[in-house]
């Protein structure tokens, strides 16, 4: 082993590094070879079984074993690959740069480090890995190959301007689906290879298009992994993906791997990116410098691997974290991030599961179910409780045949939808990895091939289901009625608001707004739309008349607009004059036709009337500021109690220039002359405040119930004044100062003295606490002298504190600026700016 030649090939795609693999593994007596996907690993041991014939060769991956007994050449995954390669003559790791990937890198690692073949071992991958492997491997024979043709961007591509023979790439199952649908409408059809399809479905799909029976073929981006096919021209639907933790934009060396697949052998080949996929939305781009890294193969080199201790302690369950937790010692490994693996293992050894577990034997045992991949991404938590019922069964002994079929039984089952299907064969997919661990299974071979073959029909299942759906019948009567005569276009509505065409779902009406069923695809959805604008406005419009005449119940008023189940009937435009807005109706309710939009207009705007019913006080103040018999200082304070909503501090209100003998014209109407604020009680109430929030009037902060008092703040809600670190109504406040008077003037008629006892029991029974009340009637001119305490042996209640009332002359004055001559100009101006 230790004089074992060891080789690193590296360099772009499409440079025959795996071709000379395969042919250097074929000339050596025995062989083994690690790749990334379980996809890859099927190709290459189907072409190495063609060479060596089928007793010959073994594959071994995490849900497959197919194992000869006389097999020489071994074709796995990374993870299901030896660690000391079998003793074989030749050992080959391909897509070596895999080892600075985060969840599966530390494998890569120590496969780099560890596995050696008896004669020659081959390390295949980037050029991004080179400086990384002479700093780990130094003995190893580092060379690279020339790309055998070129490769070229050519920008986005629609689908019709798409060139045979090209891979579309996407990096989602709904994405792959959705362009190969769009492919079969417009130009004949694509084959499909994903993952989650059985070995069988992906070679019976790539037969499709290398027989030509196809131009095109959409695949996730695990067709950068190797996949060799006659592909001329690339073109990514998409230039992000979700990595495990976030969704990130592709680096650029993993961009090449991909449009790698295009110019196989001596044929140029071209990539770029899907344009014109979803209106509105931008087409994925290439940066320059993209392009230029891509079509010259240079890319910013790895600066570490991801490490993790291959050979761990078993001695206990904290021995074996600790040791998987260990860092490295070169400088440029990193300790790998926590895998599924150890987060299953540290999350059940916190149990009490794990403090059964004693004795290397079983610590070693446990690990190995923890490791158990977590082919139903369903997070931790959820694998963590799937592991530990396996233990349970595990620690006995063997899992039984029968316990076995019975599960693989529950999910041989091809009914249900997509994502029914998508979870049986993520369910079965981990049968199938429980069914090739020879110590777990009774009768494992049986099992296994159970397994196998549930996947594959339910892989088959779901190839079919997604086909079928992707016929879609709704788009085929959409197309035959709208050619022929879309007026008579049998569509029908629902209670819910589904539109339907002949019993296939078209969209949803919410309100009075067509939204197309989320499920149509991007051609559809102009269909869909044709048909809507043809048969809908007669279903809008009965839908319109049947709200006039319903009362209009859910209907509401919110920020400023008229809304109904949450869909805005119309916008209401405030007017000078009048608390009455105007109606300003949405897109949807002009559209309408002519009577059903006159008749909902007008029950909007009865409705409108009947609910401003609270604001009648402020539509009082707008008419008489309007009569030219109130005067000009009558008109100019109703101009601000408008402004202000209905009320208005004195010091602001201008109440100074009103004559006396105006008052009564404005109490006629509601307005109160309070000792601070001029107001009218009943726009103070929750009603009224209420609607003029939601007409978008007063933008102050709502209390919506107007509490009598509030905490203070810097901000208060409308309606309120401060009182100390308090607030209170506007009205009450008023309430309080008056009773403050009224008890002074008692006080002053009986023995005319300037002081006077005042009881706070109203405030205080209103929620004022006294210093606040105290502060609330300072405000007002009231100021209080604290009474005495009794003197030292005295008995008796105590002595009541004194006020007296001592409004400040200074600030009147200031708030009084002398008023102009009568009859000249200057008062005639006064007049006209008041």
């Amino acid at each position: 082993m230790q004089d074992s030649a060891i080789k690193a090939v590296l360099g772009p795609t499409n440079t025959g590094k795996t071709h000379l693999a395969i042919e250097r593994m074929c000339g050596h007596s025995s062989g083994c070879m690690g790749f990334p996907l379980r996809l890859l690993a099927r190709e290459v041991y189907d072409r190495v079984r063609a060479i060596k014939g089928d007793a010959n060769v073994a594959l071994i991956t995490g849900e497959e074993r197919i194992e000869p007994p006389n097999a020489r050449y071994m074709c796995c995954t990374v993870e299901a690959m030896p660690r000391d390669g079998a003793g074989a003559a030749f050992v080959g790791l391909d897509e070596v740069q895999l080892a600075a990937d985060r969840e599966r890198g530390h494998i890569f690692t120590d496969r780099l480090l560890n596995t050696r073949g008896r004669e020659e071992t081959m390390l295949l991958g980037s050029a991004t890995v080179e400086p990384l492997v002479r700093e780990l491997v130094p003995k190893a024979e580092i060379s690279d190959r020339p790309r055998f043709s070129t490769l070229t961007h050519i920008g986005p591509r629609k689908l019709s301007r798409l060139p045979p023979r090209s891979a579309i790439v996407a990096f989602s199952a709904e994405q792959v689906y959705t362009v190969a649908e769009m492919l079969r409408r417009f130009r004949g059809g694509a084959a499909v290879v994903m993952g989650a399809l059985s070995p069988d479905t992906r070679n019976k799909q790539v037969e499709l298009f290398q027989n030509g029976e196809v131009d095109y073929i959409v695949a996730t981006d695990a067709i950068g992994m190797g996949l060799n096919l006659d592909v001329t021209h690339v073109a990514f639907a998409g230039l992000s993906k979700f990595d495990g933790q976030r969704m990130r934009r592709l680096l650029p060396a993993e961009m090449a791997q991909i449009a790698g697949r295009a110019g196989r052998h001596q044929r140029d080949g071209t990539f770029g990116t899907l344009g014109g996929q979803n209106r509105g939305s931008a087409t994925p781009e290439f940066t320059e410098e993209e392009v230029y890294a891509i079509e010259e193969h240079r890319f910013a080199p790895l600066t570490h691997l991801f490490w993790r201790e291959p050979e761990p302690r078993f001695d206990s369950l904290g021995t074996l974290i600790a040791d998987l937790e260990a860092s490295p010692n070169d400088p440029v490994l990193r300790l790998a991030p926590e895998a599924i693996d150890l987060a299953t293992l540290k999350r059940l050894a916190e149990e009490p599961l794990g403090q059964t577990i004693r004795g290397p034997g079983n610590v070693r045992r446990f690990w190995e179910a923890c490791s158990l991949p977590d082919f139903r991404q369903r997070g931790p938590d959820v694998h963590a409780r799937f592991v530990a019922r396996l233990w349970q069964d595990l620690r006995g002994g063997y899992l039984g045949a029968d316990y076995v079929a019975a599960r693989i039984s529950e999910l041989d089952n091809m009914s249900g939808d997509i994502d029914t299907l998508q979870g049986r064969i993520a369910a079965i997919r981990s049968w199938a990895y429980i069914c090739q661990r020879p110590d777990w299974v009774l009768a494992r071979d049986e099992m296994a091939s159970r397994a196998r073959a549930v996947e594959a029909k339910l892989s088959d299942a779901l190839h079919a289901r997604l086909t079928e759906r992707f016929v879609n019948r709704r788009t085929a009567i959409l197309m035959k009625s709208l050619g022929e005569n879309p007026d008579l276009l049998p569509i029908e509505l629902a209670e819910d608001g589904a539109v339907s065409v002949e019993g296939e779902p078209m969209g949803t009406i919410e309100g009075l707004r067509f939204t197309v069923d989320p499920s149509a695809r991007h051609e559809d959805r102009r269909m869909l739309l044709a048909a809507a604008e043809k048969a809908l406005p007669r279903l809008l419009g009965e839908k319109a008349e049947a709200l006039a005449a319903s009362g209009l119940e859910d209907l509401e008023i919110a920020r400023g607009e008229l809304r109904w189940n949450g869909q805005q009937l119309a916008k209401l435009e405030q007017r000078d004059g009048t608390v009455t807005p105007l109606l300003q109706p949405a897109p949807e309710v002009k559209a309408l036709p002519e009577g059903p939009r006159t008749k909902l207009l007008a029950a909007l705007e009865a409705w409108l009337a009947a609910k401003l019913e609270p604001l009648a006080p402020l539509e009082k103040m707008h008419h008489a500021s309007a009569n030219p018999e109130a005067g000009s200082q009558a008109r100019a304070l109703l101009l601000n109690l408008i402004a202000g909503h209905g009320y208005i501090s004195r010091e602001k209100g201008g109440i100074e220039h009103l004559p006396k003998e105006m008052r009564p014209f404005l109490r006629k109407i509601g307005v109160t002359f309070g000792a601070l604020d001029i107001f009218s009680p009943l726009l103070v109430k929750p009603a009224p405040r209420q609607l003029l929030h939601a007409l978008g009037v007063d933008r102050r902060p709502l209390q919506e119930a107007m509490l009598p008092v509030i905490p203070g703040g810097k901000k208060l809600p409308s309606g309120y004044r401060p009182a100390g670190d308090q607030a209170i109504r506007i009205d009450l406040a008023e309430k309080i100062l008056r009773a403050a008077h009224e008890t002074r003037a008692k006080a002053q008629a009986k023995d005319r003295r300037r002081k006077f006892v005042l009881d706070l029991a109203l405030p205080v029974s209103i929620g004022l606490e006294e210093n606040n009340a105290i502060r609330l009637l300072g405000v007002a001119g009231f100021r209080v002298q604290r009474a005495k305490p009794l003197a030292e042996g005295q008995f008796g209640p105590p002595r009541p504190d004194r006020w007296e009332w001592r409004p400040s002359r200074r600030k009147q004055q200031r708030a009084a600026p002398a008023r102009p001559r009568e009859g000249s100009a200057f008062a005639g101006l006064a007049d006209l700016l008041s």
